[in-house]
C-alpha cells in the first residue's frame, strides 16, 4: 500500500518577547532567538526579522538546490551561498510605508561538486520554480539575481 503525503501542512511558531526587540522563538522542538543589535536597544542574540528572512532564502536555496540537484542527477557537492540585500529602510524607520522594504538580493552560489555550468544552471531553473522563500520573495517584486558557479 503506498503512502500518500499531505500536499498541504501547517506550519507553528510560537514566541514569548521579554522585550521591545527580542522574541524568543520556538519551531518544533528547537528553541532560537530573534532580536536587533544593541545599537537599536536590543541584546544582539540573534538575527534581526529582516536578517532572519534572507537566512531563510539562503537555507531554502540550499535544500531545495540539493533535492532538484538529486532529482536532475548533478553533482553540486556542498554550496556556499553568499547573499547581499538591497533593504529598504524607510518603513522600519516609520518614516514612510514601504511597498518593497527587499528592493533586491543578490546570491552568490558556489557548488563545490563536479557539475559543469550548463548542469548549474538546470538546476538553478528549478530551484526558481520550486523554492518557497524565493517564490515568496519574486512574488513580492524583489529582484533576485542569482550566481550559480564551480569552486
Amino acid at each position: 500500500m503506498a503512502i500518500t503525503q499531505k500536499t498541504t501542512v501547517p506550519l507553528k511558531a510560537s514566541a514569548t518577547c521579554p522585550s521591545h526587540s527580542k522574541a524568543e522563538v520556538s519551531i518544533r522542538d528547537l528553541e532560537f532567538v530573534i532580536d536587533e543589535p544593541t545599537e537599536r536597544g536590543g541584546t544582539n542574540l540573534g538575527p534581526t526579522p529582516t536578517d532572519a528572512a534572507i537566512a531563510a532564502l539562503v537555507g531554502c536555496t540550499n535544500v531545495i538546490g540539493n533535492k532538484c540537484a538529486t532529482k536532475l542527477g548533478v553533482d553540486i557537492g556542498h554550496l556556499t551561498i553568499d547573499a547581499t540585500c538591497q533593504f529598504d529602510r524607510r518603513g522600519v524607520m516609520l518614516s514612510e510605508e514601504i511597498d518593497l522594504p527587499f528592493v533586491k538580493i543578490a546570491l552568490n552560489i558556489t557548488a563545490s561538486g563536479s557539475a559543469t555550468a550548463d548542469e548549474l544552471q538546470l538546476v538553478a531553473a528549478e530551484v526558481a520554480k520550486y523554492c518557497p522563500l524565493s517564490k515568496l520573495f519574486r512574488q513580492a517584486g524583489t529582484e533576485i539575481q542569482e550566481n550559480w558557479q564551480t569552486a
